[in-house]
């Protein structure tokens, strides 16, 4: 077996994702994915905890992109334009070429409540994580809570529509069709 080629994170987590959809989540072993992916058990778990972690590997990488764009952005930027350059960030994270991986791995997500319920709480994570770095830059609660979640929201709801089939727009231009409707909205309900 292969121990140290370059690219086994990424075959480990192609490997995993066809098991998972052929098999299903709970019928797929570590075993199993190792095995099809040419490598051992323990090389598997040099990479990842578990096989939960093989569909959310990439969440600290995620929030950097989601939030980095917030902490960057120069002093006098307004609230709801932090919320759009998180947004922003998050769509960088998902270039076209991601579309129809990220439309499998949900299709597996969904399949199992666990990982929905995993998928969730990670999102409760990027809102948390998002409202420390607003009220960091003045905004203060429950201002910052709001906006936090309500641009997770947003990225939630682009992202479903992003991996729709036949859906041809890209994530920032779903995500900025969202964030305008939430605006106009809160807008004609104060006016």
């Amino acid at each position: 077996m292969a121990r140290w080629q370059p690219g086994t994170r990424e075959r480990l987590q192609s490997t995993a994702l066809e098991l998972f959809l052929d098999r299903g989540f709970e019928a797929t072993t570590v075993a199993d994915i190792a095995r099809a992916a040419d490598v051992t058990e323990r090389t598997f778990f040099r990479h990842f905890a578990d096989k939960r972690e093989v569909l959310f590997a990439s969440q600290d990488a995620f929030i950097g992109l989601f939030v980095g764009p917030v902490e960057d952005a120069p002093a006098d930027i307004p609230p709801i334009e932090l919320i759009a350059r998180a947004l922003d960030g998050a769509g960088s994270f998902f270039p076209e070429d991601r579309r129809e991986w990220s439309r499998r791995r949900q299709t597996v997500i969904d399949a199992e409540p666990a990982l929905g319920e995993r998928e969730l709480a990670k999102l409760s994570g990027l809102g948390r994580r998002l409202a420390e770095v607003l009220r960091g830059r003045g905004v203060p609660e429950p201002a910052a809570t709001l906006l936090a979640q309500s641009g997770v929201t947003v990225f939630h709801l682009a992202f479903a529509q992003w991996i729709a089939p036949g859906e041809t727009r890209t994530l920032p231009e779903l995500a900025t069709e969202r964030l305008d409707a939430l605006a106009a909205s809160m807008v004609r309900q104060h006016a």
